[in-house]
């Protein structure tokens, strides 16, 4: 059943990812729990709070958010990082993923993505590295490692946070390098693992 909650307000989506405005490394240490880890109790009220809003930006009538750096990086979370709290190990985290990628692309030749600040601007980036697509990730690991030099340079007690954002992005880029698409998403997607895939999933950091 589609949640009844209201479609919730571009501040509203960023609020909830980023919190209150803090010290880059306080935010990236306080928030770390909500991006990568993995809560049923927080995936649940999400879900509850962003279901109706997520249906909207999936049904193109958040469009108009596009309109601004903040409205464009909202976007972005409803399409590709909200679905994998919300719908977690199954098609559905997955199927908005182009068009997350297609706004990454869309404000990335706009230059959007330099008017956010650091640590909005990784999220800005993510849908490129959740891609299976070598272009894209060749692009996007580049881009991280830039953030992550701006951000080291800029705010030193962070840096554990920027490193571990750089490394994540050439684990991304290694595994399509390798594959040419993530085998962590074969069974869920109903594909069909090779058997170097099959090896490959017994190792660590062989899925996100």
């Amino acid at each position: 059943m589609m949640s009844s909650a209201p479609i919730a307000s571009i501040g509203d989506v960023l609020t909830f990812w980023f919190g209150p405005e803090d010290a880059v490394e306080v935010v990236a240490e306080r928030q770390s729990g909500l991006w990568w880890g993995k809560n049923p109790e927080v995936d649940q009220a999400l879900h509850a709070r962003f279901e109706t809003t997520m249906a909207a930006a999936y049904g193109n009538q958040l469009d108009h958010w596009s309109e601004t750096p903040d409205g464009l990086l909202a976007l972005i979370l409803l399409l590709d990082q909200f679905p994998r709290n919300c719908f977690r190990n199954t098609p559905q985290a997955f199927a908005a993923d182009e068009l997350a990628r297609q706004c990454s692309h869309l404000g990335l030749a706009m230059g959007v993505d330099q008017q956010l600040p650091l640590l909005q601007r990784l999220f800005f980036y993510l849908p490129l590295e959740h891609s299976e697509d070598l272009d894209d990730q060749e692009q996007v690991l580049q881009l991280i490692r830039q953030l992550a030099r701006d951000g080291c340079k800029q705010h030193p007690a962070a840096k554990p946070a920027f490193d571990r954002f750089a490394e994540a992005a050439r684990q991304h880029h290694a595994i399509i390098s390798r594959f040419g698409r993530f085998p962590h998403r074969n069974a869920i997607l109903g594909r069909a693992s090779s058997a170097e895939e099959t090896a490959f999933l017994q190792e660590p950091n062989s899925s996100f």
